[in-house]
């Protein structure tokens, strides 16, 4: 089934992640989908909140289950997926090209415009599957963000793209998931390795500070590597690292 078929719209939810979670577990298909108008518990990666006041950005969550009933193929991967398929539908949908803040961000002059939680889950009652949600700032002004925040996030209004609806562009990211997903299913990882590094918020060459669960230190981004990991150099014999995940990322 075309991602976003069927759809479950919903007032108000906790979290979509959770709700769409809930269908899959009582068997509903790959592609359904759940779209909210506001979440009350938002959650983001790192058990984050995320900020989903109503009426003012796309809320949404999907049903991922595997080709013909198999596994979810190289799940690992959805978060650049969905950052890509979000990515296409700013563009189509508002006109403005944003970057991929490695593994799970999109970022607009810096600043936050959306976010991806990719949740896998291993059985269920017709094998696994996995969960990806996005949130997408649509209407926020300055005001709609809390103190904490306003100075790192940003929305497509505040960006000028006043025009561009929720509705639009919901249909715009379940027509790009459909293209990114099923190019993941035909095993063209590669391909989607690739376009996710050519849109890196940090790409190749620059330098970057990085905070794992070890410290904080100061690097060289070297890219993505075949899984989709994020590769720093940071000087001296040991070579180039390989990171599965970061606490954070900034420019240096």
């Amino acid at each position: 089934m075309p991602f976003g078929t069927p759809v479950h719209r919903l007032a108000s939810v906790g979290s979509t992640n959770d709700a769409a979670r809930a269908l899959a577990l009582a068997g509903a298909a790959h592609g359904a989908a759940v779209v909210a108008r506001e979440q009350t518990r938002g959650r983001g990666t790192k058990g984050r909140a995320w900020h989903s006041p109503a009426g003012l950005g796309l809320y949404a969550s999907f049903v991922v289950r595997g080709p013909g009933g198999g596994p979810v193929p190289s799940p690992h991967l959805l978060p650049l997926v969905a950052g890509l398929a979000a990515a296409d539908a700013v563009l189509a949908g508002a006109g403005i090209e944003t970057r991929f803040k490695w593994p799970n961000d999109l970022v607009l002059g810096g600043r936050k415009l959306a976010g991806i939680l990719s949740e896998a889950v291993s059985s269920g009652p017709e094998g696994g599957f996995a969960v990806v949600g996005i949130g997408l700032n649509v209407g926020h002004g300055p005001e709609d963000f809390p103190a904490g925040i306003r100075g790192a996030a940003t929305s497509l209004r505040l960006a000028g793209a006043v025009e561009a609806t929720v509705d639009g562009l919901f249909d715009g990211l379940c027509r790009a998931l459909d293209s990114w997903y099923n190019a993941l299913a035909r095993g063209e990882k590669e391909r989607v390795v690739a376009a996710a590094e050519s849109r890196l918020a940090f790409p190749p060459g620059r330098a970057v500070r990085v905070t794992t669960a070890g410290g904080t230190f100061e690097a060289v981004c070297r890219g993505l590597d075949p899984e989709g990991r994020l590769v720093v150099d940071r000087g001296g014999p040991a070579g180039p690292a390989v990171l599965d995940a970061v606490l954070g990322l900034e420019g240096a």
